[in-house]
């Protein structure tokens, strides 16, 4: 077989790590999965990997590319487990990571203390220096004082080092000089800059986003070189790519340099593939629903497009970088039934995980889950996940969910039920959190459900929702994995500056985008990003002069020479981004300009729509025969499909079960199910309510 010509996706979760394998040549994919490796995610990596070889007959020594999307940087931060890490500050701001916004993280509970920065007080350093707010210098940087400091960090112990001045991100000269002076001393200890990791306004969520990246650098280090020394060792020429939080890839060098880039890498893998598979069937407007074992993301996408948020906080964090914008509730396969204080049962947010799973995966688990929960209501086989490779234990299930049930008073399935009515609840508030509560009807998009539990789970969603259609992918359950195959490499670049949105301005601002189109020259030269793969994306982010916060604006912009339109224009344009989030504007208020933003792409080749597997038909015949509880009171004889049969114009009615290799599929009675062109399965919902 030609070499070069597999391209290949991997994303870990807490649950599977998920692979996703498309020859370029051929046209043909492979998938698969395997349990995840908590303890080492590069171990599930490399098996995948094996297996998916020995299965597949993909030679790996033939792979081009290999794309991943991580958890590791937001396990490591939830766990707490990254490097002894110390900050080196401004005289007399050694104390802002501690004191923050002064916002308590848990308003009503009293007793709740506020959590500990990663850098106790006595890890935290300071230097004479002071940068003004335009970017001059107030007070020279003293040399003797970071030689002093550098002595404290060797005395320390210190793995790591976050680098964060007052008006860096206007003049990072003082930043950069302690960086080589600290980097010459200390070669062994990982340095992050705030100016290099995210030179924006708002000291306190810079120093945040410097100090987290420093914190992860070591471990994410180690981690990354593993990974590219085994995939080297596979296919020498491979080409790694991390996947970003924002939706675009990075060289694994970059990921070294900067691993806090990636603390929402799968989910935004997930979107990305969303948005693809949605492009491919003509419906542009959808909301995304991922459920895997442990959690659920939700996101809404508008004419392809997801939008970015900027302020997030991870494991308890902020942390300011362009990520996907995404609603994360603790709902997933694995969410554990359990009944609080006031007597109430309550799903989530704790999980079964991986390991002992549910109670139905035969590891030990006995807590009864979501999963056990499906299995009991005949929607999941007993005759097992990954094609039967991973076998169900009904009686196990039974076992867990009696217990349940047995507190109620209720028969084993209406306690399934329930259970599965309140996780439905749990990711119909977290959608309205991203498409009510910001102004958008859920009624006018598509529900594209994905992730191994989405598809179980979509119809309860739809109904809460008012949503008439859903949208269920080729291989829902491995869509981030895909997702990793479709996205684009990416360099976001910004320049923040406050300026009032005037004609005196005009010239600063295209100073300013000058400026980051070279930058982004230069990234595509240094990526050897062709020029006919080469895109780019301008936004700027502004205000009214009287608000805290901003909101950022899209622009049209050629690529070979991009530039901002007129201020009237960009006014116009800010006008009717607030009108959408607020629901008014007034034109008459000054605005400001706080950003510049630009993000070069270097577009890859996507996979198109897979083959037809032997046998697929437009009239598709059941393979078996079950009973499935669906809403009525008694089960109901239900036919179970492969989807593997299914061709484009198969039409299924429910009630239906649609089982394939990752995931289940769920047809309720009087729906009907119809495959189009692109091989995925359109749901038209009969009832609205």
């Amino acid at each position: 077989m030609q070499a070069g010509n597999w391209f290949i996706g991997v994303d870990v979760g807490g649950t599977f790590t998920d692979l996703y394998a498309f020859n370029r040549d051929e046209g043909t994919v492979a998938l698969h999965k395997t349990s995840s490796t908590p303890q080492n995610p590069a171990e599930a990596i490399i098996n995948g990997l094996r297996e998916l070889a020995a299965k597949s007959n993909v030679p790996l020594d033939a792979m081009a590319s290999l794309a991943h999307g991580t958890t590791v940087a937001t396990n490591a931060l939830i766990q707490r487990r990254g490097a002894k890490v110390a900050v080196v500050t401004t005289r007399n701001f050694r104390d802002l990571v501690e004191i923050g916004r002064q916002i308590r993280p848990k308003l009503y509970d009293l007793k709740a203390d506020y959590p500990m920065p990663l850098a106790p007080r006595e890890m935290r350093f300071e230097v004479s220096e002071r940068i003004g707010p335009q970017g001059e210098i107030i007070e020279p940087l003293d040399m003797a004082s970071v030689d002093a400091v550098i002595e404290q960090l060797r005395d320390s112990g210190t793995e790591a080092c976050a680098i964060a001045f007052l008006f860096s991100y206007l003049n990072p000269v003082h930043e950069q000089a302690v960086k080589a002076r600290i980097q010459q001393a200390l070669p062994d200890i990982a340095i992050s800059a705030s100016s290099d990791v995210q030179p924006e306004f708002r000291e306190y969520e810079r120093t945040s986003t410097t100090l987290l990246n420093a914190y992860l650098q070591p471990a994410f280090s180690r981690y990354m070189s593993t990974l590219k020394d085994a995939v080297a060792e596979m296919s020498p020429t491979a080409h790694v790519g991390i996947n970003q939080s924002n939706g675009g890839l990075m060289s694994i060098d970059k990921a070294r340099d900067y691993p806090i880039r990636t603390a929402l890498s799968g989910p935004a893998a997930g979107t990305i593939g969303a948005i693809h598979m949605a492009r491919q069937s003509g419906k542009p407007d959808i909301i995304t629903f991922d459920m895997g074992g442990t959690s659920a993301d939700v996101a809404l996408i508008r004419n392809c497009e997801t939008s970015l948020a900027f302020d997030r906080d991870v494991a308890g964090f902020p942390v300011r970088m362009p990520m996907v914008d995404i609603n994360t509730v603790g709902a997933g396969g694995g969410s554990i039934a359990w009944f609080d204080r006031d007597g109430l049962i309550k799903v989530g947010p704790i999980s079964a995980g991986a390991v002992p799973g549910p109670a139905c995966y035969g590891r030990g688990g006995t807590e009864p889950t979501v999963t056990d929960a499906n299995v009991v209501l005949g929607r999941l086989s007993g005759h097992g996940l990954l094609g039967g490779a991973m076998s169900l234990d009904e009686d196990a299930a039974r076992r867990a969910v009696g217990k349940v049930a047995d507190r109620l008073g209720f028969t084993i399935e209406r306690a399934a039920k329930g259970i599965l009515d309140i996780v439905s609840a749990n990711m119909v508030r977290a959608i309205r959190a991203i498409s009510i509560e910001r102004g958008h009807d859920p009624r006018d998009f598509v529900l594209m459900p994905f992730g191994g539990a989405g598809p179980l789970h979509a119809d309860g969603c739809a109904r809460a929702l008012g949503i008439t259609q859903i949208i269920v992918p080729y291989s829902p359950g491995i869509l981030c994995a895909q997702g990793l195959l479709v996205a684009d490499q990416s360099e976001s670049f910004v320049r923040s500056q406050r300026l009032a949105l005037d004609a005196a301005s005009a010239p600063v601002l295209a100073g300013l985008v000058s400026e980051l189109h070279g930058e982004a020259l230069a990234w595509w030269q240094s990526e050897a990003i062709r020029e006919d793969n080469r895109a780019l994306k301008l936004a700027v982010d502004m205000r009214y002069a009287s608000q805290n916060y901003e909101l950022q604006v899209a622009v049209d912009a050629e690529l070979a020479d991009p530039a901002l339109p007129d201020t009237a224009t960009l006014k116009q344009l800010f006008f009717a981004a607030h009108e959408q989030a607020y629901g008014f504007y007034n034109p008459d208020d000054p605005v400001d300009v706080v950003a510049v933003r630009l993000t070069a792409l270097g577009q890859l080749p996507s996979p198109g729509t897979p083959p037809l597997q032997d046998g697929a038909s437009d009239s598709p015949k059941p393979r078996t025969t079950r009973k499935v509880w669906f809403e009525q009171p008694e089960a109901v004889d239900t036919p179970v499909y492969d989807r593997a049969s299914f061709a484009p114009g198969a039409r299924v009615e429910g009630p239906a079960v649609i089982d394939q290799f990752d995931a289940t599929t769920l047809v309720f009675p009087g729906d009907v199910a119809t495959v189009d062109e692109a091989l995925n399965i359109i749901i038209d919902r009969a009832r609205t309510a």
